[in-house]
């Protein structure tokens, strides 16, 4: 094809023109609110399509009494498939899908590609179907953010707009895919933004509401789970639940410490073994398939089951242990799919269990086990994702009942009391460091008007190689200002080295010994662009250094700059700089 019939053959894609851009200027606010009403819509759209894939295909995949070789083979296959091709075509489409959102808010000007988009649909629908027990929530809210990402930046919005349309597909994508458009807005100002105030808010809730409207128009207006009416039968009730929540607590420490454990032992294997990788955790669900059946697939039928009462208490146990460990091995393998709907099954398994034993001791003062299964759907998710008000109303929304909302909200409470007490960092921004991705904290986001890093940044002019040797790197900084250098690899920026160490180690022995040797783990003294400069001061004091690396964002390997002590001061006036 010639650059002119390609030329002609593209033109209709790159929409921005003359007229377009002046209508953008003079009506960017409309212009957003149409975009939001379309984006809502769209998500919807494919909302309904990963249902519609993941449940009817499976039922086809793996059928109720079918062949047990089917629930070993299928798993096992898909994971295989979907392995190789996240391996070689869609890298960013592993794992849950809302870690990769808010990178995409705060490290990479809200853009998401339109090939990660159409792969995580993809590989995550294959996956799901073939019965890999992980949630399709998460990347429901990866490829909505994708669609807002990919229309935005073709029709030329700022990056500040561009950004502002991923919380509004995240809400659009929770309303469709949990029938919760309550729920849906308060999950996007909770955790994507992280602010219940934000300015989006009224995007959000349009979005959320569209994409609401198409689903019910499409697959009717039923609640996912179908419950009987519950009512709290005895006070004393309110100490069972407050166990549960103690309960709920422990198994989102576990879980997410397993998950977290088992990823970082997946992410030191060699890179070659990267596309293998996600099938171990497909023969695990094809080994307990073979026994359990009710292991495979998300799993919310059996959900529906405890909840009316329709499973006995040691098929409970059995999921809540398996499932535990099914979820953990196959997301930390690197199996598209994401924690929403395994943190509700694991959820109303705790709860059911409880509920039953409760129930069996004491039956005329207590619930049925059901009441608790619902309860401990919210705990463990508010244990577990650290969005208590999105649990509660979630909860609420699925099921339509007022009666719980008080156990619910007691039992949440102390869920996630314990959880954030014995798991300090929620599970994204865990999952984000450990694929190089630092988010910013709530406190950072509430300093954006302070004097920022970036004012005081200049270019690292003296960077160590890792194959150097101490020797080579002392005579490289022997004129320099600096007490601390980053040091580099292929990969970038690996770590930051003193003077001190550097002496330390050229006194230690007679042998050559290189930079490479003397870095002690993945984690090193930085900043980021956006820190402000008071942090930079407290972190330099911290490591007794007058200068630190700034890096990416999005990639902690990423060298973006360096910031010293006597540029700091000059921002405040104090001294000069001399700034390269």
């Amino acid at each position: 094809m010639t650059d002119a019939s390609l030329q002609s053959h593209t033109s209709w894609w790159k929409f921005p023109s003359r007229q377009w851009n002046t209508l953008l200027n003079e009506r960017e606010e409309q212009v957003f609110l149409v975009l939001t009403l379309l984006i809502g819509a769209l998500v919807g759209l494919m909302a309904v399509a990963f249902i519609l894939l993941t449940e009817r295909v499976g039922m086809r995949l793996y059928p109720v009494g079918g062949a047990a070789w089917h629930r070993v083979l299928i798993p096992v296959i898909g994971s295989l498939l979907m392995g190789y091709l996240l391996y070689r075509y869609f890298p960013d489409a592993r794992g849950s899908g809302v870690p990769q959102t808010k990178a995409a808010l705060y490290a990479r000007e809200g853009r998401i590609t339109a090939a990660t988009m159409f792969g995580k649909f993809f590989c995550t629908s294959a996956t799901l179907a073939s019965g890999i027990p992980l949630g399709r929530e998460g990347p429901t809210v990866q490829v909505g953010a994708g669609i807002a990402s990919v229309l935005g930046r073709h029709l030329g919005l700022r990056p500040e707009k561009v950004k502002a349309l991923i919380p509004v597909a995240a809400a659009a994508a929770i309303a469709a895919a949990f029938n919760t458009p309550l729920a849906a807005v308060l999950f996007a100002l909770e955790e994507i933004v992280g602010d219940l105030h934000a300015p989006v808010l009224g995007s959000v809730v349009l979005a959320a509401a569209t994409s609401w409207g198409v689903l019910r128009l499409l697959l009717g207006n039923d609640p996912l789970f179908k419950v009987p009416q519950y009512q709290l039968v005895n006070p004393w009730e309110f100490a069972i639940y407050a166990v549960l929540g103690v309960a709920g607590g422990l198994l989102s420490v576990a879980f997410t410490k397993l998950l977290l454990g088992m990823r970082e032992r997946f992410l030191r294997f060699p890179h070659k073994t990267l596309p293998f990788q996600p099938v171990i955790g497909g023969v695990l669900v094809g080994l307990m398939g073979w026994f359990v059946p009710q292991v495979m697939g998300v799993g919310y039928e059996h959900v529906g089951a405890v909840l009316n009462g329709g499973m006995a208490l040691r098929l409970m146990v059995l999921l809540l242990v398996l499932k535990l460990f099914a979820v953990t091995t196959c997301y930390a393998s690197g199996n598209a799919g994401g924690i929403f709907g395994p943190s509700l099954f694991l959820g109303a398994m705790l709860g059911g269990g409880i509920g039953g034993v409760a129930h069996n001791l004491f039956p005329n003062h207590t619930a049925t086990p059901g009441a608790y299964a619902l309860v401990g759907m919210g705990t463990v998710f508010a244990g577990i994702v650290r969005a208590p008000m999105t649990s509660v109303v979630m909860i609420f929304e699925i099921t339509r009942d007022y009666a719980v909302i008080v156990p619910l909200m007691i039992s949440n409470l102390v869920s996630l009391f314990i959880a954030s007490r014995l798991q300090r960092q929620p599970i994204y921004e865990s999952l984000a460091r450990q694929d190089g991705i630092h988010l910013p904290t709530a406190g950072t986001r509430q300093q954006e008007g302070y004097r920022q890093v970036i004012l005081a940044m200049r270019p690292a002019s003296q960077v160590l190689a890792a194959d150097m040797t101490v020797e080579d790197a002392l005579e490289k900084i022997r004129s320099s200002e600096s007490t601390a250098w980053p040091v580099t690899d292929g990969r970038g920026l690996i770590g930051v080295l003193t003077f001190g160490k550097l002496q330390q180690a050229a006194t230690a022995g007679s042998e050559p010994i290189h930079l490479l040797e003397l870095l002690d783990g993945a984690d090193f003294p930085h900043l980021h662009a956006d820190h402000p400069l008071s942090l930079a001061l407290e972190r330099m004091g911290a490591y007794q250094v007058n200068a630190l690396p700034v890096v990416n964002r999005a990639n902690v390997h990423k060298l973006e700059g360096i910031v010293t002590l006597k540029d700091v001061l000059a921002i405040y006036g104090v001294g000069s700089s001399e700034k390269a």
